[in-house]
């Protein structure tokens, strides 16, 4: 039986923005059609945390993945950068995927400790939360993609493309 794997991005929130980086990845990854697993990409997620939290965690419900990854744009940052977990108020939930067996040999990804305070970190932690309420041990991780350019891009895509393969043996 396949993986199940559940994709999300965001759309643009700033005038200046031609597109969402995470939703360009997750445009490649799913032209490629070459993955071993079931892809469901919910793409240009709406950049309010309310709206988008509903529609992930009904989809998590609705398609019960193996494992999900949830995608946001970080236009300073240089690498993919996976979160290992988000705040709400006082309360921090961590992913339950060990990120430094994740990413180790990775030159394009780092891990980071800064979800953001935005968008992102709100679908993190009502996705991450959602999880723990429903003792579901579905892995999860955030990961913020960097502008893409021609000279990043391939290698991104690589380093993107081999950390759903290594979530797919979790």
């Amino acid at each position: 039986m396949q993986k199940r794997f559940l994709l999300t991005s965001f759309q643009t929130w700033l005038p200046h923005q031609k597109s969402n980086s995470s939703d360009d990845l997750l445009t490649e990854v799913a032209r490629l059609n070459s993955l071993p697993y079931e892809l469901t990409l919910l793409r240009q997620l709406p950049v309010d945390v309310e709206q988008a939290s509903f529609r992930v965690l009904e989809k998590i419900r609705e398609l019960q993945p193996d494992s999900i990854i949830c995608c946001g744009m970080a236009e300073k940052r240089t690498l993919l950068s996976v979160e290992v977990g988000a705040v709400c108020g006082e309360s921090k939930l961590l992913t339950t995927v060990d990120l430094e067996k994740l990413v180790v040999g990775f030159p394009n990804v780092e891990i980071s400790h800064d979800c953001g305070k935005f968008v992102c970190e709100g679908l993190y932690y009502s996705v991450l939360d959602e999880l723990r309420l429903q003792e579901l041990k579905t892995p999860c991780i955030f990961v913020h993609v960097p502008i893409l350019t021609e000279e990043n891009f391939p290698s991104i895509l690589e380093d993107f493309l081999l950390m759903i393969h290594k979530l797919a043996l979790l």
